[in-house]
């Protein structure tokens, strides 16, 4: 997948913003001031890291052992890296995001969700 698809169905998220905080290299998508995917620009293949429920990240970096990795610079307990190089299928892909978007919009406090809730 290239990072054009992968950003668009980020930004197409209800309250999702972007922003490089670590340098032109690294395109971060927040909901609500919150990271939820981390986009690495200068990687070829893309590589993606993504939050994950911790039981789930482990069945996923099982079954998909060359392209679903623990988190490269996060804590590995919650976050995996998605080596997109055509192995790991765009509905997964986009599963994976959507997974990662739920669990820190969980995380959210109640004023946050419902102010994300009332967004256009």
């Amino acid at each position: 997948m290239d990072i054009e698809t992968y950003r668009n169905y980020c930004i197409g998220k209800k309250g999702v913003t972007e922003e490089l905080p670590f340098g032109p290299d690294n395109l971060v998508f927040k909901v609500m001031g919150k990271m939820f995917a981390l986009a690495a620009l200068d990687e070829v293949p893309l590589r993606v890291n993504l939050k994950c429920a911790p039981e789930r990240a482990l069945e996923l970096r099982e079954q998909h052992e060359e392209n679903i990795l623990p988190g490269y610079h996060m804590n590995k307990k919650h976050w995996n890296t998605l080596v997109m190089d055509g192995r790991i299928g765009k509905k997964l892909i986009f599963e994976l995001t959507d997974h990662s978007y739920d669990l820190v919009f969980a995380g959210l406090t109640g004023k946050q969700k419902k102010k994300l809730r009332n967004l256009e």
